[in-house]
This record gives C-alpha cells, structure tokens and sequence, in this order.
C-alpha cells in the first residue's frame, strides 16, 4: 500500500492533487454545514425540542407539581414546538447521577435539593446549616436576595445553570425511640443524605452519619439499617417513613430548599428567545410550587394524626436550643469554606 501511495505521488498530476484537497474541503463543509443545520434545528426551534425534566419526588408531590406547571408553561409559549418530559421519583438515576447527567447535557432540567449539590459545589452547603432559619420570612429574605442568586450562579462553574430556589419545608426527625436531647443520638445509625454539612451536623449531636440515596430510605429504615432519619413532613407521608418508624420529632431544626437547575451545556445553545420563555417559565413555577408545599405541610400532619401510627413530640424552645449549642462545631469547621459571615 505504501510503495502504491508513492507511485501515484509521482505520477498524478498537480491538477488532481489539487481537486483532491478540494474534495477533502468540500466534504469537511458538508459536515460543518451540517452541524450549523442541527444546531438551527434547536436554536431555530425548526423541529420539536425535547426537555427532559428529573426529580426525586412522587407523583402526588409539589415538586411534580411545579414540574407539570413548568411543562404546561413553556409548552404553551412555544405553541407546543418543545416538548417537556417530566420524570419523578428518580425515574432517571439517583440524585448524583441525575446531577452528572445534567453536567454533560444528558438531562436539561433538574429539581433537587440543594444539599444534593453540596458535593460538587461546597458553597451551598451554607443554606444546610442547623438551625439557621428561624422562619419562612428569613428563608426567603435570603435565598430570594443576593446571597441566593450569587449561590446560582456559582453553579455555572460545575457546568450548571441556577435557574430559582424551590420550596420544601422545615426538616423534623424520625426514630425508633424517643429524641430530646442531642446525647438522645449516641450510638445511633441516622440516615442522611450525601451533603457535608448534615453529615457533620449528626456527628456533632453523637450519630453515626450514614449516606443513603432518597429512594432506599424506606428499606433501610425497614430493615433497621439505620434507627432513623430527618425529613420534612410531606415526605414523611409520600414515602410513606411514617410506617416504619416509632416517633415524629416535631424540631424544624433546618430548612430543605430545592434548586431547580439547567444544564448549562444545553442551555447556552438555545436561541435567546427559548432561553427567555425557560427561564421565566421556571420562576413562574417556583412560586407556584411555594403555596404548594406550605398547603402539603398541613395536609402531611393531618394525614400523620389520622394514622395514629406515631408518637409526636414536639420540642421546647430550650430543647432546640440545645441542638443549636451542640451545633456550633458545624459552623466552626466550615467557616473557612463558606466565610465567617
């Protein structure tokens, strides 16, 4: 083949040469013309865009719900031309996977809890700490102001677009015996999720920390893998840890924030005028969601008292304030990483 190639090199005149290299440009411009044409097919919206939009809550969920109202939003502006897929309960993979998927642009929209994140980018980590809100007011004067928006837009660094923060509730903790007191935890197995700062704060109260993805509580909890676990009320009732469980620890000991994300490898292809109707499409929702998941926090605590399943115990103001002591190594040991103020 070679001693081929050197004879034709001898024997084929420049002419051919010439038309061969502009063969080679010819082709090269078919494939560039080609990819100009895929991406007008999404810029352009000359074809229907599908959305696929994943999150870690049941059907019966605010969150499903905003992700419905997202749906019925955009798809309705683009007179139908995008379609939204909505994909509930980890349908696509765990929260770290749906996360890396999004990172890539296998999924453009995700719904999680903003602890989720916490792994790949620890400045988020801050809104996880104990006992920091004292109320819904405070939660919303600070992810809805600054310090909030400058959080999203951080996330552009790990290939992520913040769009909004979403509601959830107030976390109350589960067990199989009762809770009042931080030495209550000694020795105890807590499941919690793959967030540092949750995970130090039930060292700081004498757990044992153990990750478990959102999907496998219910199991471990069943199986006594874990005595027990922290959650807000809603989800206590979806995924039904009430069953499984002894005691409801009323505590409002942190507040669970949901971020609603983009991959920002998809996003930064669309046309401008799409990225306009996502964007505000996903604003809209979260305030619809707010309303919603307030409405389920009462809905839940009716539906725990009518099961009569659990022992409630709500703690005291000085009871809290115990938790809120033991914490202070939290804030300590991640001061450096999120600024002392």
């Amino acid at each position: 083949m070679a001693n081929n190639c050197s004879k034709l090199k001898k024997i084929v005149p420049l002419v051919l040469i010439t038309a061969f290299f502009m063969l080679i440009v010819v082709g090269c411009g078919g494939n560039i013309g080609q990819n100009e044409q895929d991406k007008a097919g999404v810029d352009g919206r000359e074809e229907k865009i599908v959305i696929k939009y994943a999150h870690d809550h049941q059907v019966v969920s605010p969150h499903n719900q905003s992700a419905h109202k997202f749906k019925e939003l955009v798809e309705a502006r683009t007179n139908g031309k995008v379609e939204v897929q909505v994909y509930p309960a980890q349908q696509l993979g765990s929260s770290r996977e749906m996360i890396e998927s999004a990172q890539i642009g296998n999924i453009e929209v995700i719904l999680l809890a903003s602890a989720k994140f916490g792994g790949f980018d620890q400045r988020l980590t801050i809104v996880d700490l104990p006992f920091l809100f004292p109320n819904y007011d405070m939660v919303w004067k600070v992810l809805d102001g600054p310090l909030g928006r400058e959080l999203l837009d951080g996330l552009e660094e790990i290939g992520l677009k913040g769009v909004a923060w979403y509601a959830d509730d107030f976390k109350q903790f589960t067990n199989i015996k009762e809770i009042r007191k931080p030495d209550d935890f000694k020795g105890q197995k807590i499941r919690v999720m793959e967030a540092p700062v949750i995970i130090e704060q039930f060292k700081a109260w004498g757990a044992n920390p153990v990750p478990i993805d959102f999907a496998e509580v219910y199991n471990a909890l069943q199986q006594k893998v874990v005595d027990g676990q922290e959650n807000p009320f809603q989800s206590l009732v979806d995924m039904k840890f009430y069953e499984v469980q002894d005691y409801i620890i009323v505590s409002d000991h942190g507040y669970l924030p949901y971020l609603l994300v983009f991959s920002k490898a998809w996003y930064d292809r669309l046309d401008p005028d799409l990225q306009k109707i996502l964007w505000e499409a996903g604003l809209e929702a979260a305030e619809y969601q707010k309303a919603l998941c307030l409405k389920a926090r009462e809905d839940s605590i009716k539906k725990l008292e009518q099961e009569g399943r659990n022992t409630f115990i709500y703690l005291t103001d000085e009871e809290k304030q115990a938790f809120a002591e033991a914490s202070k190594p939290v804030y300590e040991k991640f001061k450096e990483q999120i600024g002392a103020d």
